[in-house]
């Protein structure tokens, strides 16, 4: 069964995406609780995180520090946080969320509802850190 993040992959769904390899996808989540707030996916389908096999999960994990690392850079804050629910969607992911305090990551709050303009610039403010990071001048 495809899902969503699998339609995202094909290019079937638009998302805004900050960072992609063969195996991993990042993008913004479209309900974020804070701007900055990215998902990070495998390529490969798998409902479950932990029945990736040792390999990708690992290389999942050191892709989303990367990530991460760019979105501290592009929205300062004191950590970025990490969760792994599973719930919403039947595929593996990592959210990772700008926090200042532990309030910030409190999935019952509402969340943002932001422009398509706004989510656009966000994700190329998050690319432009990451790609700093990743190829240093």
């Amino acid at each position: 069964m495809s899902t969503i993040f699998s339609k995202i992959i094909a290019g079937e769904i638009p998302a805004h995406k900050v960072a992609e390899s063969n195996d991993y996808l990042a993008f913004l989540d479209v309900n974020p609780l804070a701007e900055g707030h990215v998902l990070v996916i495998p390529k490969k389908e798998t409902d479950y995180i932990f029945d990736i096999d040792d390999e990708e999960y690992m290389g999942m994990w050191v892709f989303a520090k990367i990530v991460a690392q760019g979105i501290k850079n592009a929205f300062p804050c004191k950590k970025v946080g990490v969760a792994v629910v599973g719930l919403e969607v039947a595929h593996a992911h990592i959210h990772l969320i700008p926090l200042n305090n532990v309030h910030d990551m409190n999935f019952e709050k509402p969340k943002l509802k932001l422009e398509d303009q706004l989510m656009s610039d966000i994700a190329e403010k998050i690319r432009e850190s990451i790609s700093s990071i990743t190829n240093p001048a």
